[in-house]
């Protein structure tokens, strides 16, 4: 083979390497713009039918209307914040979640590792917010039912890891498979200890709905307009385009010194 052949195989080898680092860049674009586009179309649907859904929200919570009971250990106003971390750390990071909401997941998913070492270092203190916005939006109970069973699991003292597993095991949207308490029963066999017959009763008894209720108005109170809402030092980061967990990270260390 002629060295001119070489060099033209290669050219044609280089210039298909290009064409794929391309293709692989533009579908991570695509993909970045499928989610932003999702999380967009989830808020607009909640601006369009927000009265509705608020309506919808307090017909189901009057119907099953109880006593407030608010999970042990909660903090905050009215005791509506489930703390992670410790009391003493310099930053607190509060986080509004929806256990339907996909972008709740994704959020989880890309920031979890991060926020687990910087809690456990004793350097972030996580306060969350569960609320109901998928169920107001697309019907349904998954979201209260979920975040009611994550609640009970707070009293388990199990929070973070069924908090956990529910999201890694997050069905899509639209099916409400979360509003079934005997699937968020068999998931919490995933966490060791934590199936009960006192967390069964629990979340069989939907002892916390009330509280998810309250949550869910001091949300829609608060003026926020989609979840994950997430605030460091009472700043919407989850709003920042640029923000990457790399860049928290480093946010919280610098306070810290």
């Amino acid at each position: 083979m002629s060295e001119k052949n070489r060099d033209g195989k290669r050219t044609a080898r280089e210039r298909l390497a290009v064409e794929r680092d391309k293709q692989k860049a533009a579908e991570k674009r695509r993909r970045t713009l499928i989610v932003g586009a999702s999380v967009v179309c989830i808020l607009g649907l909640a601006a369009v039918i927000g009265v509705i859904a608020a309506n919808s929200g307090k017909s189901k919570s009057s119907a099953k209307a109880g006593p407030v009971v608010a999970p042990s250990g909660a903090q905050g106003k009215d005791s509506l914040a489930i703390p992670v971390g410790k009391d003493g750390a310099k930053s607190t990071l509060t986080i509004w979640e929806d256990m339907r909401c996909p972008a709740c997941q994704a959020f989880e998913v890309a920031y979890r590792p991060t926020l687990h070492q910087l809690a456990d270092a004793g350097k972030l203190r996580i306060e969350y917010h569960l609320v109901r916005l998928i169920d107001g939006n697309l019907g349904g109970t998954g979201s209260l039912r979920g975040a009611n069973a994550v609640a009970c699991a707070q009293d388990a003292g199990k929070f973070r890891d069924y908090h956990d597993v529910l999201y890694m095991n997050q069905p899509k949207e639209t099916d409400d498979a979360f509003a079934d308490n005997a699937k968020l029963i068999g998931l919490a066999g995933k966490v060791s200890g934590l199936v009960t017959p006192a967390f069964q009763k629990c979340v069989n008894d939907g002892t916390h709905d009330s509280w998810v209720n309250k949550s869910n108005k001091a949300f829609q109170a608060g003026g926020f307009t989609g979840t994950p809402t997430v605030l460091l030092g009472g700043k919407n980061i989850y709003e920042d385009q640029t923000m990457t967990p790399a860049k928290l990270k480093q946010m919280v260390e610098a306070a810290n010194h």
